[in-house]
């Protein structure tokens, strides 16, 4: 995908019309990024010349009103109309979410979830209580606390990353959970084995889903669905089962084994509902937010957006549930975008703001932060829509119908389960198929494959004459019978 410039004339915003495997349907419009490359703010920067946008936290607040953390301790609204910024809050800990909660807005800090108040309705928090707390903190650069985030039974959900580094203390205190508000106001874990779980999103079912980050024990990212008594691979917060109020008591596989393997091996440890493939998808995934926009941006409610931090780019995640379990595919996008993609949210007209920051590590955008919304523009292109499991295969579904067959090269691969620091495909396998294009539904096609193998990975590449190739890639948890 390539990102084309309009120059800047006066105060017009900058267009970005973005091409990409579905060509020309979303233009992308930027409302303020870093002017600096290199630097958080630009050298000539004085206080009261603006904001340095390190979006870290967006929640949509009504009207025209977008609220905005920034990982520099500030809450802002954004009045998308008039492009007019409110400061709301100030002096947090590197806040990273925000959650509306009836008037107030609910702001995940490295010690506690504080709710913000504006009780005497100025527009400024007058009132920053504590909402939620009960985890260990150190003085790791890595101590991050994402959320809260809320289901479709309205449990408000945090997650906690490992500790790393010299100050690191995984041995207790939760880190590496993932948990909910009680009513006592105390966090209740409820799962464990992440590594960095930075983004949380339901499904219009309702269920609630997390993001984790290839590293130690993480092989490439996976998207899983987030429940009680489970455990999501990463054994270095495993110490705090010991401690009273674990729901969850096992005995991890060992490692340096297949993940089908280690999956057999160990009850308690679930698949991702989604693998998405190391640099193929992108290297460090970020938010998730489902699209629930009654077609205002192109033809794929209810599928999952899922932000990349170093490839600076989103992602796009189709679910289904077979035999009870999710499982499904991922697709590319959009890239292209000028800072790492660290937070996504949509508006009620079906806008979607995308919230960047390069704070901590690089990415492929050269810019230290920014805030673009992106927009659809009616026009449907050719792309893999979704990918659903059958008995013999797969249904692939394209986004509009073609008059002629389709070329497929399918094969599959899974992962080792080891403690090393991401991990290679392995046990790649190039798969026979036989392809039947659906008469009736000429944008369907029925896929039979010679060997369907469990908890593995299916790479689609898909050639329409002449040179139009999509790719997708299905996480195959349960066989469909």
């Amino acid at each position: 995908m390539r990102a084309f410039l309009r120059k800047t004339i006066g105060t017009v915003p900058l267009i970005f019309l973005i091409q990409s495997l579905l060509g020309e349907p979303y233009k992308v419009t930027d409302v303020l990024t870093a002017s600096s490359p290199n630097a958080s703010r630009d050298i000539k920067w004085n206080p009261g010349d603006g904001i340095p946008l390190e979006v870290s936290g967006m929640e949509w607040m009504g009207g025209n009103k977008l609220a905005l953390c920034i990982r520099k301790g500030e809450v802002w609204y954004f009045d998308t109309k008039e492009n007019r910024y409110e400061l709301f809050a100030s002096g947090l800990h590197e806040p990273l979410g925000l959650l509306k909660d009836g008037e107030d807005l609910l702001v995940a800090q490295r010690t506690e979830i504080t709710r913000l108040k504006d009780r005497d309705k100025d527009g400024i928090a007058d009132a920053y209580l504590t909402e939620s707390t009960g985890w260990s903190v150190s003085g790791s650069y890595h101590a991050y606390v994402y959320g809260p985030e809320v289901d479709g039974k309205g449990n408000k959900w945090v997650t906690l990353n490992l500790d790393m580094g010299e100050h690191a203390n995984n041995a207790t205190g939760w880190r590496g959970w993932g948990g909910i508000i009680g009513e006592d106001r105390k966090f209740i874990p409820m799962a464990c084995g992440m590594r960095s779980p930075s983004g949380l999103g339901a499904n219009l079912a309702g269920d609630m889903f997390f993001s984790d980050q290839q590293g130690t024990w993480i092989p490439a990212t996976p998207i899983y669905h987030l429940r009680k008594g489970v455990f999501y691979g990463n054994q270095e917060g495993l110490g705090s089962m010991k401690l009273p109020g674990s729901p969850i008591q096992f005995k991890p596989p060992p490692q340096n084994i297949s993940y089908p393997e280690a999956i057999k091996q160990c009850k308690e440890l679930v698949p991702p509902a989604v693998w998405l493939p190391y640099n193929k998808m992108g290297r460090s995934a970020t938010d998730i937010e489902v699209i629930d926009c009654k077609g205002k941006f192109g033809p794929f409610d209810g599928q999952l957006l899922v932000g990349e931090f170093t490839n600076s780019a989103i992602n796009r995640v189709f679910l289904e549930k077979v035999n009870g379990q999710y499982q499904g595919a991922c697709f590319p996008f959009m890239d292209g975008f000028p800072s790492a993609v660290l937070r996504l949210k949509f508006s009620p007209d079906g806008t979607l703001f995308v919230g960047m920051s390069n704070r901590g590590w690089s990415s492929l955008g050269n810019k230290s932060y920014g805030l673009q919304k992106v927009n659809f523009t009616g026009k449907v292109s050719l792309a893999i829509k979704e990918i659903r499991a059958t008995p013999t295969g797969f249904d692939l579904e394209l986004t509009k119908p073609v008059p002629n067959d389709i070329n497929l090269k399918l094969s599959s691969f899974t992962y080792r389960y080891s403690k090393s620091y991401g991990g290679p495909e392995i046990n790649k396998k190039s798969h026979k198929v036989e392809v039947v294009q659906n008469e009736a539904k000429p944008s369907t096609f029925s896929i039979h494959v010679d060997e369907l193998r469990q908890y593995y990975v299916y790479e689609f590449e898909v050639e329409y004459p002449p040179a139009h190739v999509m790719k997708g890639y299905y996480t195959l948890n349960s066989l469909v019978k």
